[in-house]
């Protein structure tokens, strides 16, 4: 490839490669059928792989949910999790007896750390029609210092998170969304306390962007040595510096210069992730990422021994009433609405 803003450009999967600071970004695209009294879909789940059902039979995914779709009771330690909820909801219950169900445009940023469990459960609320779910996991490493950080949740209500505008010379409208980092001096809201997010010489950028048809942005730089992506998921084309994307691709993106991005002729919808590199060794193995396999080890038998925390839920799938609007309650007991 001759040229020199764009490192790399690959297309997208259903989980997407990400540089140091992140370890990987998941899609989840789910038109989910109407829900029933339990929360799950009220189409037949013969056929399907439950517990292991990842393939999108008649366009959606039970995941390891065996009634309702989802992700039941699992352990994480050593990184966090941001959930970008685009649209439907998501049930949080985790060990520490937290709880929450947040949802069309809400983020939660969860901070393993030193352990805990937790549940992802995607609640099939609309009994009178389709329920679709999109949502965007995307797994942050912690450093070193930080893996046994106390665990951590919060919520980024969407009403709070904000959006910088701008109108291009042609009248076209840009819209970025920032959950993390900051674009023309409006900044995101605080993360989590022991994130490599939280210092902001480590630039870390969560942003949503959309492009109206025929738009014209220009991504401001950032410092050298920042690892860059952008995510097009969603689109006609796009010109990056004067090479045309296709949707579904991402484009791994010099960092210091501006680049100038032209949109086709239908809105584009793209992630832009970007951090300066921890730089230290990363060995995951399922649920834990810690620096070497001897932690690796260790995490499984701390597991093993304390179930972090153990499960104060009922199910291991467990969900909220379907009355619940979207909430937040922490392990202190406080309680949070949008």
């Amino acid at each position: 490839m001759n040229n020199k803003f764009i490192r790399n450009i690959k297309p997208l999967g259903f989980t997407w490669e990400t540089c140091d600071p992140f370890l990987f970004c998941v899609h989840h695209l789910d038109n989910y059928p109407a829900g029933n009294d339990e929360l799950g879909p009220v189409e037949s789940l013969a056929g399907r792989n439950l517990q292991q059902d990842f393939t999108p039979k008649d366009g959606w995914r039970m995941y390891h949910g065996k009634k309702i779709p989802g992700f039941p009771e699992h352990p994480h330690r050593g990184f966090e999790t941001v959930t970008v909820v685009l649209k439907g909801f998501v049930d949080h219950s985790d060990s520490h007896g937290a709880s929450g169900r947040y949802g069309d445009g809400d983020v939660q940023w969860m901070t393993a750390g030193a352990g805990l469990q937790h549940a992802e459960m995607f609640p099939l609320l609309n009994k009178d029609g389709g329920n679709p779910l999109e949502l965007f996991q995307i797994w942050l490493n912690l450093p070193k210092a930080k893996k046994f950080s106390k665990p951590h949740f919060a919520m980024l209500w969407a009403e709070n998170i904000p959006v910088f505008r701008e109108i291009d010379q042609n009248g076209k409208s840009i819209e970025v969304t920032l959950i993390a980092g900051s674009i023309h001096g409006m900044g995101a809201p605080e993360p989590a306390p022991d994130s490599w997010a939280h210092e902001p010489v480590n630039e870390v950028g969560i942003w949503l962007i959309r492009l109206e048809a025929d738009a014209g942005w220009t991504i401001p730089p950032a410092t050298s040595g920042v690892n860059r992506s952008l995510y097009f998921y969603r689109g006609a084309s796009l010109n990056i510096a004067g090479t045309d994307v296709d949707s579904y691709h991402s484009v791994d993106l010099l960092e210091d210069q501006p680049i100038v991005i032209k949109n086709g002729n239908k809105d584009a919808f793209l992630l832009v992730l970007q951090g300066q590199p921890i730089n230290e060794p990363v060995v995951q193995h399922g649920p834990f990422v810690m620096n070497n396999s001897l932690e690796i080890q260790q995490a499984f038998h701390d597991y093993e021994t304390t179930r972090f925390g153990g499960w104060p839920w009922p199910n291991s799938d467990n969900v909220h009433p379907p009355e619940q609007g979207r909430f937040a309650k922490y392990s202190d007991g406080r309680e949070e609405f949008p």
